[in-house]
């Protein structure tokens, strides 16, 4: 996320298949009543090769571009840092910018966009999504990193053509180069094979110590000539085969072309965040090709609105003008409301989950309910309230040990099978009670009226932190949940995974200064999986999708400052989708597997049979 603080999925034609299931009232926290019961921690180390999970490191090829605001502090060499890096030559298919500043940067005030062109080394924070008209097509996105010292980004892309085993085409998303940042990767296809982006750009610049400065000043921001944040989109075509074929523009209905912006805000005080995209991709549907578009708009310190805008998709990768932003209903109309994370149903009704903060992040709790429409976006209707007032981690310091920021609290996501009737609404959250964070799971079997008893989704035996779940769910029905899992020790001094896992250089955490973690507990990290039926019953035990223990505090960027070494970023979220039988997981890893070698913030595309 931006500077305050996951996935729409192509959906089949409505199946005859239905399931029945008794709902439960909504009670009690739900940890400790895990189905099937705790794994040792050995069978889960080897639930990997059990599997038969394959990883591949996906972002480790050379992709630059030049910032609007560079930063060339560097940190290092303690943590893995080495500062920015100049761009070692030209990248076939991408649009550097190494010889001239991008269209969106010719306004830029003296001394910002003046180059040079720099890599990207480090990418977290991930999104990805499978082709409805070719399941071996994907495209993941991803924050694509100049600089992990200044927060220095920009979004960036990495696609398959084989079902996930190479990514040949990977770059930055172009078109929107004249913003310091520009944020929150999220994307999703349109039934054409078309692949819409939607892209927060914003503007900011350093101050002397390194934090950011957000003040709209013409004579100070660096580009006056864009609003200071915009929600926008970039259209990646089907049929594209370089990494600067995309369409940032727009023809709108008047005859005007100009910029492809959804909704652009210039004024201090209103500042989106947190957008999110789903496209209906059922043909059955009365309202396929619907793209709807969410965000919300802070206000003041921990206020924030939801707002809804649709379009409609056409083959060729245009689309229809975007309606005016509607604000969404919520339970709270002064409290901070946050986290839209729209789905379609087969039926074409759509939905989203909408997390009410009742004060800033951190200070205590977070509420769930969720609203829908069935008239394709023009109406919405608030429904009942999922979970409420679950504690969660502090946003800064709210994991033991390390120092990585909390992330996006729960994900959202619509079944594809019906069960009484309905389609099933499924919240998946992490919750603190006490010293560490549990992941748990609710569903609704009557379209979002009563949610059932939450169940604890991570099944450790000892108790670690468990956190950063997301939904995805499978033609078939069944549901997945992935969340990074923290119950393996860092690998121990003098072993080989211990030499490749970098952790020699992570000397700079500020809990633990000149010690490396070797055989650490709730440190390091791995990514898991569990799925379930689509009545939440357990297929199995979670599952390891890591092949390597990795260690979070290398190159992981400086949130809000150089100057603060306690606000690291492994990423607010990660991907989970599925595409035939496979389901597929985009997650952040530092561990060198032979291309990695600086140890750098790579994602790691991890593919597992669904049961």
């Amino acid at each position: 996320m931006k500077k305050l603080r996951l996935v729409g999925i192509a959906v089949p034609a409505i199946l005859v298949t239905s399931f029945t299931v008794t709902p439960l009232s909504a009670a009690g926290s739900g940890v400790g009543n895990s189905p099937p019961g705790t794994q040792p921690e050995s069978a889960y180390a080897q639930s990997y090769s059990a599997n038969h999970v394959k990883n591949v490191f996906a972002t480790t090829q050379t992709s630059c571009y030049r910032p609007e605001d560079p930063y060339t502090a560097n940190a290092g060499p303690n943590g893995g840092y080495s500062g920015a890096t100049a761009c070692p030559g030209a990248v076939p298919g991408e649009d550097t910018g190494a010889f001239a500043p991008y269209a969106t940067q010719l306004g830029s005030n003296p001394g910002f966009a003046t180059g040079p062109s720099n890599l990207a080394k480090n990418h977290s924070e991930s999104d990805v999504r499978v082709d409805p008209t070719n399941p071996s097509h994907l495209i993941g996105s991803v924050k694509w990193f100049a600089s992990a010292e200044g927060y220095n980004h920009v979004l960036g892309f990495y696609e398959s053509f084989d079902g996930g085993t190479t990514w040949p085409i990977q770059g930055h998303i172009p078109g929107y180069e004249g913003w310091t940042d520009n944020t929150d990767p999220v994307g999703a296809f349109d039934g054409f094979g078309n692949y819409y982006e939607l892209i927060l750009p914003y503007q900011f610049y350093y101050n002397a110590n390194g934090s950011h400065n957000f003040q709209t000043n013409p004579n100070k921001e660096p580009n006056p000539s864009q609003p200071a944040e915009v929600i926008s989109i970039a259209v990646r075509p089907h049929g594209a085969t370089t990494a600067k074929q995309w369409f940032t523009s727009h023809l709108n209905a008047a005859g005007v072309t100009g910029p492809d912006f959804v909704a652009p805000y210039a004024p201090k005080g209103h500042e989106p965040d947190k957008q999110w995209i789903t496209i209906d991709t059922n043909p059955q549907s009365p309202f396929y090709n619907t793209i709807y578009a969410m965000w919300v708009v802070f206000d003041g310190v921990s206020s924030s609105k939801p707002f809804v805008s649709i379009a409609q998709a056409n083959a060729d990768g245009t689309h229809s003008d975007w309606s005016a932003p509607q604000i969404l209903p919520t339970i709270s109309s002064t409290a901070g409301d946050s986290y839209l994370l729209p789905h379609v149903a087969p039926d074409g009704t759509v939905y989203t989950s909408v997390t009410n903060f009742p004060g800033g992040h951190g200070r205590c709790c977070i509420t769930v309910s969720t609203d829908r429409s069935t008239d394709g976006g023009k109406n919405w209707t608030g429904l009942a309230v999922a979970i409420e007032n679950i504690p969660i981690p502090s946003f800064v310091g709210g994991y033991a040990n390390t120092t990585f920021t909390d992330g996006i609290d729960n994900t959202f996501a619509v079944g594809t099978t019906l069960v009484n009737g309905h389609y099933p609404l499924y919240i998946a959250f992490h919750e603190k009670l006490t010293t560490f964070a549990n992941v748990l799971l609710t569903a609704s079997y009557d379209g979002g009226m009563s949610w059932t008893t939450p169940i604890q989704v991570n099944d450790n035996a000892s108790a670690v932190d468990e956190f950063q779940p997301n939904l995805a769910v499978a033609a078939s029905g069944t549901v997945s949940v992935n969340f990074y899992d923290r119950r393996l020790a860092c690998p121990a001094f003098g072993t080989t995974e211990a030499k490749n896992a970098g952790l020699a250089l992570d000397l700079a955490n500020p809990n633990f200064p000149g010690t490396p973690p070797y055989g650490a507990t709730n440190y390091c990290v791995n990514t898991s999986i569990q799925f379930y039926t689509p009545g939440l019953g357990a297929l199995g035990h979670n599952i390891r999708l890591s092949q390597h223990t990795w260690d979070p505090q290398l190159n992981s960027p400086y949130r809000f400052c150089v100057c603060n070494a306690a606000a690291g970023f492994i990423g607010d979220y990660f991907g989970n989708t599925t595409g035939g039988s496979t389901d597929y997981t985009t997650s952040v890893s530092t561990f060198d597997d032979g291309s990695n070698h600086g140890h750098f913030q790579q994602q790691v595309v991890a593919t597992v049979a669904i049961p």
